[in-house]
């Protein structure tokens, strides 16, 4: 295979993915994958990962399940550390695993908030704490963040979801800048509005229907959209960026409101 046909080459190159059985997570796993890395699926459904990851491996790809339960920062240290150990190396961290229960402020409670921040920012904090002494060992890594446009943009029944990403991205650019001399990258992609599995208001074809008419280009993103953004951050062509955010939205975010982009393309 010529640089031409894998112009992100990720051979030998061990990656961690937390959140990966599915949807973006899944998309990303699956073109580091791709790439040449060899992929440790973590993700809270092992059932999910396995199946992923016999998928992968009967494609001759290298990857691997193991399990995402428990958010502590021993036991994500333990996680890190252990796929170090087997493989003797860790290259690129990608902490994709988040979402939250969604409540309008009044109706937030201890433990919605807890749980909201201990999954998109504490985790966060934690797996780049333990990656890096193994990613400066051999003066390469590639830590990555899914952030969210919700970082930034408002929507009702999400302010905690919001300020945790929020917080994502101050530590990706802290965490950039104290990692800078030692080789490793830290980077992040927001999201706007994805197609992925799911059950909830958002997955119906109805909302998805009416949600595109704000969009600019006229539809909701697809998992790859994400995936391969977080390929090239993962790659060694990523090298002289550092402490940014990607926003892959289908430019959902450029305009104020949604009356702007319906008097654009006439659909009011």
């Amino acid at each position: 295979m010529t640089a031409i046909d894998r112009p992100f080459d990720l051979s030998g190159r061990v990656a961690i993915v937390t959140g990966g059985g599915r949807g973006i997570g899944a998309a990303c796993a699956t073109r580091f994958a791709e790439a040449g890395a060899h992929v440790v699926i973590a993700n809270r459904t092992t059932d999910v990962a396995e199946t992923l990851a016999r998928d992968l491996t009967g494609r001759g790809l290298k990857a691997e399940a193991v399990p995402f339960v428990s958010l502590t920062r021993t036991d994500l240290r333990a996680l890190v550390d252990g796929v170090a150990a087997r493989h003797g190396r860790l290259d690129i961290m990608l902490h994709n695993a988040g979402g939250c229960p969604w409540a309008a402020i009044e109706d937030l409670d201890e433990q919605k908030l807890a749980e909201t921040i201990n999954i998109n920012l504490n985790a966060a904090i934690w797996l780049t704490q333990a990656s890096v002494p193994h990613m400066r060992a051999n003066r390469f890594g590639r830590v990555l963040i899914t952030s969210s446009v919700s970082a930034h943009l408002a929507m009702g029944g999400g302010a905690h979801y919001s300020a945790a990403k929020a917080g994502v991205n101050g530590f990706i650019a802290a965490a950039a800048f104290e990692y800078a001399r030692d080789g490793i990258t830290v980077n992040g992609v927001a999201p706007g509005f994805i197609d992925k599995p799911g059950r909830g208001t958002m997955s119906k074809p109805e909302t998805a229907a009416e949600l595109a008419q704000h969009i600019p280009m006229g539809r909701k993103g697809q998992a790859d959209d994400i995936a391969y953004a977080m390929l090239y951050l993962a790659s060694p062509q990523s090298r002289y960026m550092t402490g940014q955010i990607m926003t892959v939205d289908g430019g959902s975010s450029l305009p104020e409101t949604g009356f702007a982009v319906a008097r654009q393309w006439g659909l009011s």
